[in-house]
């Protein structure tokens, strides 16, 4: 509705609201179960619930998580059978005392009514009406005739107040519930991993539509697969949390614009090894939960959105959506969620830290080559920063040096290890000879 008035553009997602048709003809061709629709909402269907006395345990909470219709019917019944049952009571009570039974207009006046100008079920059940909601139109009252007609009414006017109350309360919370405010809480329709830092990372954007703040806003990671363990156990729903890593270093975010929450996909990650050709294949599913204190009313709200394998981009990464204007930072929404194409190895983050521990074995392998742990001789009692491979600049000393210098080296190797054997045969001889003394 908002991008229909022109608010807000179509490239980004808003939670709660429907997807565009071409999201739904996809889903639709795509049979693959979520258990988090785009939209937040839980795609889990509870059936054969043998106890379902549970519910009615908790009426307010099960009145407040019905639906709208649901709840305005039962609304509805309760005060027509609420008014249907005293406007019997009220009938029998005029029955009983007599009101009911004709009487001359000329004649001379009867005994005093319960309930004055109550002749019919009809105006019974009026007179019911006007005690619950207190209208009171003043051609019926209770007169002191009849204690048992003051008991009734006290008792109709309780009862009228709690249905008004247990109606206002669950009008209230579901109006006042934490997925409302998740209304203006976006997420990019899509999620990206591209490079950052040399490291594979998995990111996606959040952002907020109103100015006032969600305090101790949290994001939480989790992912959503099928595993196998070693004993052969079919684990089919296993939720594992990924580390979240925002500019804040922590799961907390600052959330007075768009952010770009980040995970980096590496050793402990449950993506580490996920690889461009495998991301089509993988039967998993990431979700997003974020949670916080909405400023204005003080209620706890939760967002949730979730992305599939077909949902996430690889080798692609979000543009920058905020300017500085006048001296303020300005966002352009319109841009939240494009992405552009970056370079990036097809390699999965553990494929590329197999490669790196190769070339780092290689080059560490070759005693000469001092520039592999990154220090060489500077001068006399410095060091420097060294380049990798011949062309890093000679130590001080000569070349020629060198060479002679390994050599003395090796010999003493050799010469201490042949000092070691003299010493270890001294001590066996030593020993043989105390040996033989005793």
């Amino acid at each position: 509705m908002l991008a229909r008035k022109g608010l807000l553009p179509d490239g980004f997602l808003l939670t709660r609201l429907a997807e565009d048709q071409k999201q739904q003809n996809r889903h639709y061709r795509s049979q693959k179960a979520r258990f988090i629709t785009k939209t937040g909402s839980c795609n889990v269907a509870h059936k054969n619930i043998m106890e379902q006395g549970r519910f009615l345990q908790d009426v307010f909470t099960t009145m407040v998580d019905l639906k709208w219709q649901h709840s305005f019917l039962i609304f509805t019944s309760a005060f027509l059978c609420s008014w249907m049952l005293f406007a019997m009571i009220w009938w029998l009570l005029a029955f009983a005392h007599g009101d009911l039974e004709p009487r001359d207009p000329d004649g001379e006046p009867g005994p005093v009514p319960c309930v004055t100008a109550i002749h019919s079920f009809t105006s019974a059940f009026l007179f019911s009406i006007e005690v619950q909601v207190t209208i009171g139109f003043g051609g019926r009252m209770v007169t002191e005739e009849c204690p048992l007609a003051i008991t009734v009414l006290i008792i109709q006017n309780i009862l009228g107040l709690i249905i008004n109350a247990v109606m206002l309360g669950c009008v209230f919370m579901k109006t006042a519930q934490a997925n409302r405010r998740a209304e203006t809480l976006i997420f990019s329709r899509n999620a990206v991993i591209a490079s950052r830092n040399g490291r594979p990372t998995f990111m996606f954007r959040v952002g907020d539509l109103r100015k006032s703040m969600i305090i101790s806003a949290t994001v939480q990671l989790q992912v959503i697969r099928r595993t196998v363990t070693a004993e052969g156990e079919v684990i089919p729903v296993c939720q594992l949390d990924i580390q979240v890593e925002n500019p804040l270093r922590s799961n907390g975010i600052f959330l007075v614009s768009p952010l770009i929450i980040s995970h980096t996909m590496e050793r402990g990650s449950p993506l580490y090894e996920l690889s461009a050709q495998s991301l089509a294949s993988e039967d998993l599913e990431i979700l997003v939960i974020l949670e916080g204190v909405v400023e204005t009313t003080g209620i706890t709200m939760q967002a949730r959105t979730s992305y599939t394998p077909e949902e996430i981009l690889w080798g692609r990464r979000f543009v920058s959506i905020m300017t500085e204007e006048d001296g303020r930072y300005c966002v352009d929404y319109s841009k939240f969620g494009n992405t552009v194409p970056v370079k990036m190895s097809s390699l999965s983050a553990r494929e590329l830290d197999q490669l790196r521990g190769v070339q780092e074995g290689d080059s560490s392998s070759d005693p000469i080559n001092l520039q592999g742990w990154g220090l060489v001789r500077a001068g006399r009692g410095g060091f420097r920063r060294g380049g990798g491979g011949a062309s890093a600049h000679q130590p001080w000393y000569t070349q020629s040096e060198q060479p002679q210098r390994e050599t003395e080296h090796r010999g003493q190797k050799k010469n201490k290890k042949v000092r070691l054997e003299v010493i270890g045969r001294r001590i066996e001889e030593e020993d043989g000879l105390g040996e033989t003394s005793d």
